[in-house]
């Protein structure tokens, strides 16, 4: 069974950004794309764990703004030639713009 944690509205996620949520699992970055589809992963780039929170969102990806690597955010694969994985963690929006989060300790990816 899912359980499902209210994070905050999608439009309190900076568009094409993130926001931080911290949790027993580690700080999450839950990211809002350019058309509001809504992603998290643990925010630590599988590189050298640089903050992916604090990356730049183009498309669904994401890039560490320590070295440049990009991450998938549906994935949390590593784009080649460079190779890492980042856990992610499901989420949902309701139809009120409400943001909620997976934590059950499950990966969706």
């Amino acid at each position: 069974m899912t359980e499902w944690t209210k994070i905050c509205n999608v439009t309190d996620i900076p568009h094409l950004g993130a926001r931080v949520v911290q949790t027993a699992q580690g700080d999450i970055a839950v990211f809002r794309t350019n058309g509001d589809a809504v992603f998290a992963l643990h925010d630590k780039c599988p590189h050298k764990g640089g903050p992916l929170s604090q990356g730049i969102v183009a498309g669904k990806t994401v890039t560490c703004p320590l070295h440049g690597w990009k991450i998938g955010l549906e994935t949390g694969n590593a784009d080649a030639p460079d190779e890492g994985h980042t856990p992610c963690l499901q989420t949902k929006t309701d139809d009120a713009g409400m943001v909620w989060l997976s934590l059950s300790g499950v990966p969706a990816c």
